[in-house]
């Protein structure tokens, strides 16, 4: 059975210039049925080829695949606008391949298998789980079994969708076979348009907060929800393997790692670390936590600093006790003020971000949560517009006061960037001005590039810091006019 995972050709946010990485749910998804064998799997990545979408379909066509894959596990590139390429794509294949089976799953797709399928004709499965429904899925279509019974599958038979049951989470992630980077063109990916070669890792799953916006809600299957809430991680051992094979083997430089809680165990980080220096393994390296986690490494940030790690990012979201008691960050305003401290300190650049569009936000609101921002002062600033996930708290808001209609989604604008639906107060072109007014007094406050230039950062974050800086006016025509970055 012929396998083939095709990631469309997309863009990135405006603040990340040229940003692409191997597809992470592909990567993960094809080593694993390899390793059950199914052997004739490919990846035809036309982001990182530059193909366009007339000279991947004739591509895919030439390969003539049993299967096609498509979808994702990572939004940190594009948010949901990515969903738009796949659903075309999905179209377009079925169009000229009409017996190519083609499934979907991960963000988005996950938390809405029954609205995927009855809205799509062209898709014919949604894995609502992880690699081993997949493969069970594969397994299923290639000996012709019954489809109705797939744990964490949603399949379209004879006319009908059809939910198997619930699939229990995978517990052990060492279990899983190394990503299958040797299927993706390596030499071809790039962060921050200067970062190269570049890789986004994935190194845990799930989160153990949870906050009512996040949009990782959307990568479970939406009969159990709270699986989001269940954290798994890879041993750092595991972890440091996969380092090794990126660098020895594909000569990579940079590194994100990409999930948001990295740093939630830190015994986990500090042996990552002494493994990275014990094995002399050069990559730089990035990572996401929540403020909370970032101060409980505060003794081991030399340790970091020293195995690599020049940007840390966290999200500050809103800044008064009630909000975030409101939206379950379970951090405190001190953890936000300690973590860029300790950070910068360590001479690790700050990365953090800010949320607009809660239901309850009106101008003092977001106004407010500038300033605290701006007296805060990371090194920098992302600003994210409220985009309720499936499954999540806030998803539930904006259909109860009927702002979004999940009939009518507009993918290419729910990237993160573009403010998608009202408060109680604003409108979402007074959330779009109020944006682009942050985006405009952070950037261009006085001695603050000038600080950032002539600090003892890694050079790799003062090249981040201007990969951003040159992309803010386009962020601003996104917020204000609707302008497309995906």
């Amino acid at each position: 059975m012929k396998i083939l995972f095709v990631m469309p050709k997309v863009g990135a946010w405006a603040t990340h210039g040229i940003h692409r990485a191997p597809n992470q749910l592909y990567a993960h998804w094809a080593s694993y049925v390899r390793e059950k064998g199914y052997e004739d799997v490919s990846v035809l990545d036309c982001r990182a080829l530059e193909i366009e979408e007339r000279e991947m379909i004739e591509r895919i066509k030439q390969i003539n695949p049993d299967i096609v894959v498509l979808g994702d596990m990572l939004h940190s590139y594009g948010g949901y606008a990515i969903v738009h390429y796949f659903l075309q794509t999905a179209k377009l294949i079925k169009k000229k391949l009409k017996n190519t089976k083609i499934i979907v799953g991960g963000l988005w797709f996950s938390a809405t298998p029954i609205e995927t399928l009855k809205k799509n004709p062209a898709i014919d499965f949604v894995v609502m789980a992880e690699e081993e429904s997949f493969y069970d899925l594969l397994e299923a279509i290639d000996r012709k079994k019954n489809l109705k019974d797939i744990a964490g599958v949603a399949s379209r038979i004879n006319g009908d969708i059809v939910l198997g049951p619930h699939k229990p989470l995978m517990q052990d992630l060492d279990k899983l076979p190394l990503p299958a980077y040797d299927l993706f063109p390596m030499d071809r990916y790039v962060g921050h348009t200067y970062w190269k070669p570049f890789v986004e890792v994935v190194s845990s799953r799930g989160c153990p907060s949870a906050c009512t916006f996040c949009y990782e809600w959307d990568q479970y299957d939406p009969r159990s929800p709270n699986d989001f809430l269940t954290w798994r991680a890879k041993s750092p051992e595991r972890v440091i393997e996969e380092l090794e094979l990126l660098h020895k083997k594909f000569g990579v430089k940079v590194v994100v790692l990409q999930e948001d809680n990295f740093n939630v165990d830190p015994k986990r980080v500090e042996k990552f670390c002494k493994l990275k220096l014990e094995k002399q393994n050069p990559i730089k390296w990035v990572s996401l936590g929540r403020a909370v986690d970032w101060v409980n490494c505060e003794n081991i940030l030399p340790l970091m600093r020293e195995s690599g790690l020049f940007i840390g990012v966290y999200g500050i979201e809103v800044t008064t006790p009630e909000e975030l008691k409101k939206i379950a960050k379970g951090i405190t305003i001190d953890q936000i003020k300690k973590t860029v401290e300790i950070l910068r300190k360590n001479n690790i650049a700050v990365v953090a971000d800010i949320m607009m569009g809660f239901d309850y936000d009106n101008e003092a609101i977001i106004k407010q949560r500038f300033e605290f921002t701006d007296e805060v002062d990371p090194d920098i600033l992302w600003i994210g517009y409220v985009t309720p996930a499936p499954n999540s708290p806030m998803w539930k808001i904006a259909l109860k006061n009927k702002w979004v209609d999940p009939e009518n989604i507009d993918f290419v604008k729910w990237d993160f960037l573009h403010p998608v639906m009202p408060t109680n107060y604003l409108s979402i072109q007074d959330l779009g001005r109020l944006g682009a007014w942050c985006m405009r007094e952070f950037f261009s406050k006085p001695g603050r590039i000038e600080r950032i230039m002539t600090s003892n950062f890694d050079e790799l974050a003062k090249l981040c810091f201007q990969d951003v800086m040159h992309g803010v006016s386009k962020w601003e025509k996104g917020a204000i006019k609707g302008e497309k970055h995906i």
